[in-house]
């Protein structure tokens, strides 16, 4: 489900989890409530600087039946582009900010008879928000969740009330994905959000064990969109764009101030495919299909790049 139009937004709390998580409370300003939003849905939320504007996704930590604020949790990335840090270093509590309609890309499986939750790190956003929902369907699940061993009592504390089924793997003992995903009965769906090594090893693990493509489903944040920078030209405005080293072909279209379409900026919804006149795009996309990407003629603004030293964009 994907709604149209963007809200306003009062940034009404700021609570520090650990040394490099925030969890951020927004309240709807001009309305009493937001609308409802899905379990393992996510906002974009625009961020305004002195100098240059973030879009950035988050997933809603919040359940659906949570109406009268939103929150979100983030980590304050190392190697951020700016946004993370500028909510971590800048937002203090009482901002006004615009996020958009809540978007569900990452739906819960109805009927599924067992759900495995597999996060890693930060990647267990969006189950925080699957949990209450799975809980009063009275549905059978486990939650998986992998981390550092100096982020577990984090983590933990966020699953305290998440049930007897939910495990928190911090230290050397962490059970393997075979562990996991073995004889698990049929009508098993498994969901994974992390790093792309974790949620590559799941399905890859998950397939191993004779789960069907339609059971294995993954929440991305996206790859990282570093990389050699490149020219894009586009062919009905006839702009000429350079994409820096550490920036996102998107985040250089906006940044010339042009009106590209997204919405889940990781490379998982398709909303900012754009067709590809010429180059060579380099996809790191999780919607396009192998023989897509070997065709070269779309590319997801978002996260992919050029292996050639310019694309031409019909934009």
């Amino acid at each position: 489900m994907i709604l149209e139009g963007n809200l306003s937004a009062r940034v009404v709390d700021v609570e520090r989890i650990s040394p490099t998580l925030k969890r951020f409370r927004f309240a709807p300003e001009g309305r009493r409530e937001f609308p409802t939003a899905a379990p393992g849905a996510h906002i974009l939320i625009t961020l305004r600087g002195r100098d240059r504007v973030w879009k950035n996704s988050y997933s809603l930590v919040t359940p659906p039946d949570q109406r009268d604020h939103y929150a979100i949790i983030v980590r304050r990335a190392q190697e951020s582009r700016g946004g993370s840090h500028f909510l971590h270093d800048v937002i203090q509590g009482g901002e006004t900010v615009e996020i958009s309609q809540p978007a569900s890309l990452f739906p819960i499986a109805s009927l599924a008879r067992k759900h495995i939750l597999i996060g890693g790190g930060i990647g267990l956003t969006p189950f925080l928000s699957y949990v209450p929902v799975l809980k009063a369907r009275g549905a059978t699940f486990e939650l998986h969740q992998f981390c550092s061993a100096d982020e577990a009592g984090a983590f933990q504390s966020l699953l305290d009330d998440a049930g007897e089924n939910v495990r928190v793997h911090g230290g050397p003992s962490r059970p393997s994905l075979d562990d996991v995903l073995s004889n698990q009965p049929l009508g098993t769906h498994v969901y994974t959000c992390g790093p792309e090594g974790l949620m590559s090893a799941v399905t890859r693990t998950a397939r191993q064990f004779g789960f069907p493509e339609t059971a294995i489903h993954q929440e991305s944040f996206g790859a990282t969109s570093g990389g050699a920078p490149f020219v894009v030209r586009l062919a009905q405005s006839q702009k000429t764009i350079e994409v820096g080293e550490s920036q996102s072909l998107l985040e250089a279209l906006e940044g010339a101030g042009v009106e590209a379409p997204c919405l889940c900026r990781g490379g998982a919804c398709g909303v900012c495919l754009l067709p590809v006149l010429d180059g060579e795009p380099e996809h790191r996309d999780h919607v396009l299909s192998d023989a897509e990407k070997a065709e070269g003629r779309l590319i997801a603004t978002c996260v992919s790049r050029a292996k050639s030293g310019s694309l031409v964009l019909d934009l």
